[in-house]
């Protein structure tokens, strides 16, 4: 199962407001273990950046009007993420924004299946902070290069968060086989399968190998 990792920052909060999008970040995912391959950019707003979602990012319009308008990366951005699930924190606040820039070119909106992290966490630790940095801390995930928000720096954050999220720290090394359905707010049900890992023949013959001693060495003392 390939999954893509999301984050955007943007000019403010509100797509009411006539916010837009200044980055986008994205790695992938397969079998919860990273390709290597990424999507990143930073965007052109047409507009001026607040100043609270500066202090954020730290992304100036000079720096920004340099850019690429959202229109010249679009398809190349659509094409990475198709038919692959979308991880995000606090999916509602990033997709509102993708959807507006889509709305704004007369494309259609994403309609991937998405996993909200911010909601995992909620359903995990009632009451408990569960924004990213607060995440990063309670799983022990060094998260000293986020000085500032950045959607590339915050995407392999939330893999490492997403992984131990769903209770699978290695993914690879993990024998149990369990499933999880978690319903999110569009009433899109996801299921999660843990990897189940088999041991090869020779494995098993040394394991065998390893009884057998132990029960002799037993028997003899």
């Amino acid at each position: 199962m390939k999954e893509i990792v999301l984050d955007t920052e943007t000019t403010g909060i509100s797509v009411k407001e006539g916010h837009r999008i200044v980055e986008i970040g994205c790695i992938e995912l397969d079998n919860l273990i990273s390709t290597k391959k990424q999507f990143h950019c930073y965007l052109n707003p047409e507009r001026k950046v607040s100043e609270k979602a500066l202090e954020v990012h730290g992304y100036t319009d000079d720096f920004l009007s340099k850019q690429k308008k959202f229109s010249e990366v679009v398809d190349e951005f659509l094409e990475f993420i198709d038919n692959k699930r979308l991880i995000i924190h606090n999916a509602e606040f990033d997709l509102s924004h993708l959807n507006n820039e889509l709305k704004i070119l007369g494309k259609k909106v994403i309609k991937n299946d998405v996993v909200d992290t911010l909601i995992l966490a909620r359903d995990k630790f009632p009451g408990s902070p569960s924004n990213l940095d607060a995440l990063c801390k309670r799983y022990r995930i060094d998260n000293s290069r986020r000085s500032k928000h950045t959607a590339l720096v915050d995407c392999d954050l939330l893999a490492k968060v997403y992984i131990n999220l769903i209770d699978q720290k290695e993914p690879t090394l993990d024998f149990s086989n369990q499933e999880r359905t978690i319903n999110l707010e569009n009433n899109k049900k996801i299921n999660y399968f843990k990897k189940i890992v088999k041991p090869s023949k020779k494995e098993l013959e040394s394991h065998s190998y390893f009884l057998r001693s132990q029960i002799k060495k037993n028997f003899f003392s």
